[in-house]
C-alpha cells in the first residue's frame, strides 16, 4: 500500500523556525548521547525543499 504523501506550505520566518527548532532538538539530542540520523534527514529535507509561489486571497 502507498503511503499518503502530506505537504507543508511555510513562509519565510515559520520555515527559519523550523530549522532553529530542528536544530535546537539536535543539541539536545547530543548532550543526551542519542542517534540523531533522523533529525539530521528532517533538517536536510527542509533545507533543499523546493519553494512554490502561491496567491493568498483574504476574504
Amino acid at each position: 500500500m502507498k503511503d499518503k504523501t502530506n505537504y507543508l506550505y511555510l513562509d519565510s520566518h515559520e520555515r527559519k523556525l523550523l530549522i532553529h527548532s530542528l536544530v535546537e532538538l539536535k543539541n539536545q539530542l547530543i548532550q543526551q548521547g542519542r542517534y540523531t540520523d533522523c533529525i539530521d534527514e528532517l533538517i536536510f529535507k527542509v533545507i533543499n525543499a523546493p519553494s512554490k509561489r502561491m496567491k493568498i486571497e483574504y476574504v
